[in-house]
């Protein structure tokens, strides 16, 4: 392959760049975090108790909103906040094909129709132009989603569904279009010098382990509005008008169809104990971004994602397009060679409309521009608890796969 002994690729028998696996993703856990939670476990609640009106209080103060919404999981939060934004039978959403498939799974739970709009090829966030000409009689939400960690453009999109509106496209009972945020990946990133939980009506956060912080499994919704916050903690909560906490006796009123989408007090309590952390957090994977867009600014193997001048992204993980052009070998097998580096790259993600399911009940949708970028897509480790080594090792191995591989 063109690489002396030294240089001899893992997956062909040569030492690999790091003893040890680097993967993408990782929780960082503090010993404040573990006696938190057992602190949860000692007490007289491990559920419905008041750990978890404590922890979306700190929530909402982070993100600058008046309420947030905690949930068992990330999807069931989509879910809640597609079904708060009012989406049923005969609804459509548009939201982005180049995300994991729980955001669109959230519309056709609501009992609506996802619709796709094709992302820009620098950032691959949603376009609000495709937006925009994707746009029907049907519309009644926008479903952005804030890949890798970057805000989408969310006043161009708010201009897109005020125009909406005023043409009078919306089937909703206002006209409104519901912006939705999908902020998986961007707790404590900003645009336009604000912060998420206040770019859209509705912002759905993970608290998965991957993410910027963790409660196990969890999730949120963030917003503003009084009567959207009040939809959100009933349907979590199988529907019925109140709280645990505000009954005075032993009755309750089931007022619609809701679920069991409660976020544990011990999730809540690890919550709590990471969020006091989120700037350091923050701060780390800011730092570990900047030194890969150092490293590897004008590396001949992989090209580099813009950041809009506007924006400060949380940095969820840092995505690479390989120059394929350039190489002799497709994306497959240099996922391979560098896994065999013990370099823990990943891909985020295979388009929602490719999917079986997807193809199968959608057919004939092609989104062009997601589909291109996704053939060269490799998603480099990226958490807080990386060290500088662990970044060069990334960057030595993607030097060791280009000399291997590199067409000169």
């Amino acid at each position: 392959m063109g690489a002396g002994a030294a240089t001899r690729l893992a997956i062909e028998g040569g030492t690999p760049v790091r003893p040890t696996f680097l993967p993408y993703a990782h929780q960082v856990i503090s010993d404040e975090d573990v006696e938190a939670v057992s602190e949860a476990l000692r007490s007289d609640w491990l559920t419905t108790g008041p750990r978890v009106p404590a922890f979306e209080g700190l929530l909402a103060d982070v993100a600058g909103v008046k309420h947030a919404v905690a949930f068992s999981s990330g999807t069931a939060a989509l879910h809640g906040a597609t079904v708060a934004a009012g989406l049923g039978p005969g609804d459509e959403a548009i939201t982005t094909p180049m995300t994991f498939v729980a955001t669109a799974n959230a519309v056709l739970y609501a009992g609506a129709t996802p619709r796709f709009a094709d992302v820009t090829p620098d950032d691959l966030l949603i376009d609000p132009a495709a937006v925009a000409a994707a746009i029907t009689p049907a519309t009644k939400a926008i479903l952005a989603v804030d890949y890798a960690g970057q805000p989408a453009d969310y006043d161009a999109l708010r201009e897109v569904a005020s125009a909406s509106r005023s043409a009078g496209t919306s089937a909703g009972t206002t006209g409104e279009l519901t912006l939705i945020a999908d902020a998986a990946h961007s707790l404590g990133a900003t645009r336009g010098g604000r912060r998420v939980g206040t770019l859209a009506d509705l912002t759905v956060l993970s608290l998965h382990p991957a993410k910027i912080l963790t409660t196990g499994e969890g999730g949120a919704v963030l917003t503003d509005r009084d009567d959207l916050a009040e939809r959100l903690r009933r349907f979590r909560n199988h529907g019925i008008a109140t709280e645990l906490a505000e009954r005075r006796d032993w009755t309750y009123a089931m007022v619609e169809l809701g679920y069991n989408y409660r976020l544990t007090d011990i999730a809540a309590a690890l919550g709590s104990s990471q969020i006091r952390r989120i700037g350091e957090f923050l701060a780390r994977r800011r730092a570990l971004a900047a030194r890969y867009l150092q490293r590897l600014a004008g590396h001949p193997a992989v090209e580099l994602p813009l950041v809009a001048d506007d924006a400060d992204p949380a940095w969820h993980f840092l995505f690479a397009r390989l120059h394929l052009d350039r190489l002799r070998a497709g994306r497959s097998e240099i996922f391979r060679a560098l896994r065999a580096e013990n370099i823990g790259v990943n891909v985020h993600y295979i388009p929602v409309h490719t999917h079986p399911y997807y193809r199968e009940h959608f057919p004939g949708l092609s989104f062009p521009v997601a589909e291109a970028q996704y053939e060269r897509l490799l998603t480099l480790p990226l958490h807080a608890g990386m060290s500088d080594a662990d970044l060069d090792d990334v960057v030595s191995a993607l030097d060791k796969v280009w000399e291997a591989f590199g067409i000169a």
